[in-house]
């Protein structure tokens, strides 16, 4: 009984990583650099380093402010550095906002940037999901 129990949980918790991937939306990311205030969201309110601007996929007419993303490096884009993933993500709160003419689907402050990937590549490919 203890085997069958422990395989449904296996199950179980490999379904749940697979839909979390599932749900993931891939896109471009750049970064700007500080200051960081006045911020479309918060105003002058620092929000710490961890933060993002939306570009129009995301931003909603405000309703992206505080929502927290989980954004993985996944690729190059044409230009810049070849390689530029670490192998890490980062948890970064929309803040404010990047207008038409943005260059990424999501804006990095230049901290999260640069725990995802080499700052010289500029625009990396990206996998982002709201947490």
């Amino acid at each position: 009984m203890g085997f069958g129990v422990r395989s449904v949980m296996v199950v179980v918790a490999m379904a749940v990583c697979l839909a979390t991937v599932a749900n993931a939306a891939e896109g471009t990311a750049t970064y700007y650099t500080p200051p960081y205030v006045p911020s479309a969201c918060y105003g002058y309110q620092n929000e710490g380093v961890m933060i993002a601007a939306a570009s129009d996929a995301i931003w909603g007419n405000k309703a992206a402010c505080g929502r927290r993303y989980r954004v993985r490096c996944i690729g190059a884009t044409n230009q810049g550095v070849p390689q530029p993933c670490r192998g890490q993500s980062v948890v970064v709160m929309i803040v404010d906002y990047c207008p038409p003419g943005c260059r990424g689907t999501i804006d990095l402050s230049q901290e999260a940037f640069s725990q995802i990937a080499d700052p010289n590549a500029g625009k990396i490919r990206i996998e982002y999901t709201q947490v």
